[in-house]
């Protein structure tokens, strides 16, 4: 049994050092010296008035050094969008809507509203992110464009949730600093698996390159991830932490919709290459599998609980190390005294979550 949890500790350890530590380590794209390129900022929006009203000016007034444009897609709403974006438009030149007014019955989720916000996008290089999301800065747009000006086609940014009270708002912000962790860090091992769409900028053309639409048209969401899971490569994907390029959003309020929400987009991971769902699955299951064969371990063979120890101990002091350095960098320290709580309740999410993902549809995106 202390060889079985020897080899999950030096699989956990291996993760750690291997590829987390290198988002530990990692301060980021520095501010480009040359010139920006021009941008197109893509958005879908699904009766958001109230979120259109609130964020969509701090994209507009961006302190960006070259020509930029936001392009909302008005995604069937039958709220006050249309009239909203209007004023906006009157007060934002450089603002361009899309009215969708009939569904597509072959592309599901927001496939259909992202293939028109992109055939509209006038610029080489886009930036997506959503209604409900607000830049933690004026310098959002020029941070995440620096990655385009190092010559990469794929930029990755960070998108927190907003810190607010109770435990279930702190799980889903490790959750999501957990996950960033990840794919993070697997961009800069040179094995880049997926993007998050509330903050994520790539080469237009890498858009009708890499149609994956045809091949998923029933998927509701995670086109995002499959998107960069085709077109990302070792070379041309940069990752960018720094502080005045997140972009911020509300957690879900119950942990229902917050299910609803995360089967939703995990459902996508079994299209995943599969060095790469080798690699997500491995992450967990070495994680469950060091404290399942640590009881087992001083069950039936408590003479050697002592080396046990010593194993677990060497894990959890890298995780500490790794994981609050991470934090730091994307600004989620208050998370730290709580990490052994918070990691094994994620691991745990997980367990529900993997198999259900696999075997279960989702339903409509909002």
């Amino acid at each position: 049994m202390l060889t079985l949890l020897a080899a999950a500790v030096a699989v956990q350890v291996g993760y750690y050092l291997f590829f987390y530590r290198r988002l530990a380590d990692y301060a980021g794209l520095p501010v480009p010296a040359g010139e920006l390129p021009p941008v197109s900022v893509v958005i879908c929006a699904h009766d958001e008035v109230r979120r259109l009203q609130k964020n969509l000016p701090a994209i507009l007034e961006q302190k960006y050094p070259a020509p930029y444009e936001v392009i909302v897609v008005n995604d069937n709403s039958s709220d006050d969008s249309e009239i909203v974006l209007m004023h906006l438009k009157l007060q934002y030149p450089h603002l361009q809507v899309r009215h969708i007014r009939n569904r597509s019955h072959l592309l599901r989720g927001k496939k259909y509203p992202l293939t028109i916000g992109m055939r509209a996008a006038q610029y080489n290089y886009v930036v997506l992110t959503d209604a409900d999301c607000v830049p933690g800065s004026d310098y959002w747009l020029r941070d995440m464009a620096s990655g385009f000006a190092a010559g990469k086609d794929i930029v990755l940014g960070y998108a927190p949730y907003k810190k607010e009270p109770g435990w279930l708002n702190r799980f889903i912000r490790f959750e999501a600093c957990f996950a960033a962790m990840q794919y993070l860090s697997f961009a800069l091992a040179g094995v880049p698996y997926m993007g998050v769409g509330r903050n994520l900028a790539y080469r237009k053309q890498l858009f009708f390159d890499y149609n994956i639409y045809s091949e998923y048209p029933h998927l509701l969401s995670g086109d995002d991830d499959l998107l960069i899971n085709q077109a990302a490569t070792s070379s041309n994907v940069a990752v960018q932490i720094s502080r005045s390029s997140f972009v911020y959003s509300s957690a879900k309020a119950t942990y229902d919709e917050y299910w609803h929400q995360k089967n939703r987009h995990v459902s996508t991971a079994r299209y995943y290459k599969r060095l790469h769902r080798l690699l997500l699955i491995g992450q967990p299951l070495s994680g469950l599998f060091v404290y399942l064969f640590f009881v087992l371990l001083a069950v039936f063979t408590p003479q050697q609980v002592v080396e046990g120890l010593l194993l677990a101990g060497l894990w959890l002091g890298v995780q500490s190390v790794t994981f609050r350095t991470v934090a730091r960098r994307l600004c989620e320290e208050d998370l730290v005294p709580w990490l052994p709580a918070l990691y094994m309740l994620t691991l745990l999410y997980y367990v529900k979550l993997i198999p259900g993902a696999f075997f279960t549809k989702p339903s409509r995106w909002q």
